[in-house]
Parts: structure tokens; sequence; C-alpha cells
């Protein structure tokens, strides 16, 4: 996982390996759960977190076969402006 320097706080990380670390990063960002839609960002399938209609966060998701193999934080409003980015429709899961 490769946090942006927009995204961090002081003193955490900037890249991370091994999906417990992940986890574990990204439950630190968990309060903006509630505000979080999933999306395709330039394509590829992420998540971005816009409290307030205002986007705030994005998390870029490279796939490799069936397998999520990397990812990226994004928080940087400049970077945040570059991407493009199509939430997907809230679809009603089997049970």
């Amino acid at each position: 996982m490769v946090i942006d320097r927009g995204t961090t706080v002081s003193g955490r990380p900037i890249e991370v390996r091994g999906s417990r670390k992940v986890a574990k990063e990204i439950v630190v960002f968990g309060w903006n759960a509630q505000f979080a839609e999933t999306a395709l960002i330039n394509g590829s399938p992420g998540i971005v977190v816009a409290p307030h209609g205002r986007l705030h966060l994005a998390l870029a998701f490279s796939v490799e076969g069936d397998r999520i193999d990397g990812d990226e934080l994004i928080g940087d409003a400049k970077r945040l402006e570059a991407l493009q980015i199509t939430v997907l429709p809230d679809t009603p899961t089997e049970e």
C-alpha cells in the first residue's frame, strides 16, 4: 500500500507491505467508512470517500488475476482533481 503525503499523519509510513499491516493502516482511516462508495478510479476498482459530496480520499486498487496486488491511498487535493472517477451504483447482495 502506498499512501500519498497529502494523506499521511506525521509519523505514519508512506508505504506498507503485507496484508496484515495494510489492514491495520486502513483501520486508521476507518472513520471515513460512513462516507465511502465503490468506484472506478482511472478505470480500475477502488473506493472514494466524499463527506457531504466533497472528495476527501480515494483508495485505488491494482488487480492481478483475481487478487488485489496493490493499493494506493490518495488524499492530495491536486492528485484527487486529476483522477477520473465513476461512482458505481449500489447493487443488492444475494443472500
